[in-house]
């Protein structure tokens, strides 16, 4: 019998995402992996897989999912969301993010509304899907990789790569900072002389809004618009990830993981790499402001970037240290140093 989590309930939007395809752009085809790629890798190391394991990435609402293996062992991060485990009584257990979890077979995991964009499901050993050009993330609007190149539906059936798991001491990462930088930082350009003086202020001093209408390709922004001095046509150029495209009605839209290869419309700034995972978090309706810094400056943020996602592996300890007290070793500890008489 085939390992796998049977759909019950799909979610909103439930993809398989790793990091990308990278160096497939030249042939149209985008990059697309996680939204948020340290809670990737955050859920990954937990359970014990490698970084770049290939996750569910849950978007807006959870999915229900039913355990059709001997045991399976999870862990979700990301977003904050109720995470309960039904048994066959519909009995619920709530468990923890950031925290692994073993599963039995007839056992259900349901996630519940997320408190952010997105949060990422690993398991340990990963899914049983074949890679589609080195990688194993959906890109829904050509139909390629991941499960059957499209998002999960009910009674969908996704094969894992283990039947059952060791029955080990679980898990946890005790702290993972997801906060939202007060402003989103961008290097200016490529194409900031195709907007005036004042469109620059604005990009710089306004607030906007995420809009509804953003998706995995684009974050569509809503607030004050932008003027082109030169409109707003160009010959079609490389999209860089986290590249603010303005088209002709003047709102900015920040390209995501699943950007077009080339585009268009001028492009006047770029939001840096290290700031791209928080920005897939927000939910629409979340305010952004954004400020420019140098390209030492990204590089340097970076480098800090790199450093903490190095962090990851050795964060993560036994689930005993999730700040549960050990009664044996309480009781064996010695906590007096001496004692005080008042009346002296």
């Amino acid at each position: 019998m085939t390992a796998a989590l049977r759909v019950i309930s799909p979610g909103l939007m439930t993809t398989l995402q790793d990091l990308g395809r990278p160096g497939y752009q030249r042939l149209g085809i985008p990059v697309s992996g996680a939204l948020d790629p340290i809670s990737l890798r955050a859920a990954n190391r937990i359970v014990g897989n490698p970084a770049a394991t290939a996750a569910l990435e849950i978007a807006y609402q959870g999915p229900v999912l039913a355990v059709e293996a001997d045991s399976i062992r999870i862990a979700l991060a990301g977003a904050g969301a109720p995470v309960d485990i039904l048994d066959e009584n519909d009995a619920a257990r709530r468990i923890a993010l950031l925290q692994s979890v073993r599963l039995v077979r007839g056992q259900r995991l349901r996630v519940g509304a997320l408190a952010g964009a997105v949060a990422y499901l690993a398991v340990e050993g990963g899914f049983a899907v074949e890679p589609m050009l080195g990688s194993r993330s959906t890109y829904t609007r050509a139909g390629i990789g991941g499960f059957a190149g499209r998002a999960v539906a009910i009674g969908d059936l996704l094969p894992l790569a283990r039947q059952t798991v060791d029955d080990r001491e679980e898990r946890m990462l005790p702290l993972l900072d997801l906060a939202s930088p007060a402003r989103y930082r961008v290097v200016l350009g490529p194409q900031d002389d195709y907007f005036t003086e004042a469109a620059i202020r604005t990009l710089l001093d306004a607030t906007y809004t995420v809009s509804p209408a953003t998706d995995r390709m684009g974050m569509r922004l809503d607030g004050p618009k932008l003027e082109h001095a030169k409109g707003f046509n160009i010959v079609s150029d490389g999209i860089a990830p986290g590249a603010i495209q303005v088209p002709g009605n003047g709102l900015p839209i920040v390209l995501l993981a699943d950007r077009q290869t080339t585009g268009g419309y001028p492009k006047v700034a770029a939001v840096i790499s290290a700031d791209l995972p928080a920005l897939g978090r927000l939910m629409p309706g979340a305010k952004v402001a954004f400020q420019a810094v140098s390209i030492d400056e990204a590089e340097a943020a970076r480098r800090q970037m790199a450093a903490l996602i190095a962090d990851l592996e050795a964060s993560v300890v036994p689930a005993r240290h999730a700040g549960l007290i050990d009664d044996a070793k309480l009781m064996a500890a010695n906590l007096v140093s001496g004692v005080v008489n008042a009346r002296d």
